[in-house]
């Protein structure tokens, strides 16, 4: 990735309904030379897709909460890893180090609902317990970081 397609990542993570011609006018090429780039960053698993932006609370998920798992230690990973896909509850899970073996950021309506998921974790075979915290609110998320340009 060169200059160009770093700024071009940028443009594309602020606003990813750009016009090709807009990233054009920006970056200083043509539409066209635009479009195959961006052909290129999405072929190369650079740029893995657009999604809307959705305010949680204004489709009825209200409560987030952040919850630390604890694995067994005879546990098949795979396994609990594909549990948690099947959850649509989960929005992200991240690999831990330390105690905690996962960390998962996961969207209900309520804290009934949040009970419930937590209480399906637990009976996931492969873990061994939980550790949740609940937001209160949230002041920002997905915040696009600037690329940096490549090591000259």
């Amino acid at each position: 990735m060169d200059a160009i397609d770093l700024n071009l990542v940028d443009l594309l993570r602020n606003n990813a309904r750009l016009s090709y011609a807009e990233l054009a006018r920006q970056v200083g090429l043509s539409a066209p030379a635009v479009h195959e780039r961006v052909g290129k960053l999405e072929t190369s698993g650079v740029l893995r897709g657009y999604r809307a932006d959705v305010e949680p609370e204004a489709v009825g998920l209200g409560v987030t909460a952040l919850i630390g798992i604890v694995e067994d230690s005879g546990a098949d990973t795979d396994d609990v890893l594909a549990a948690f896909r099947n959850m649509p509850e989960i929005e992200s899970c991240y690999f831990m180090a330390g105690v905690e073996s996962f960390l998962l950021k996961a969207r209900v309506g309520t804290i009934a609902e949040l009970e419930q998921l937590i209480v399906r974790l637990n009976r996931t075979p492969g873990v061994a317990s939980t550790r949740t915290s609940i937001a209160l609110s949230t002041k920002w998320e997905n915040r696009p970081q600037p690329v940096s340009p490549p090591a000259a």
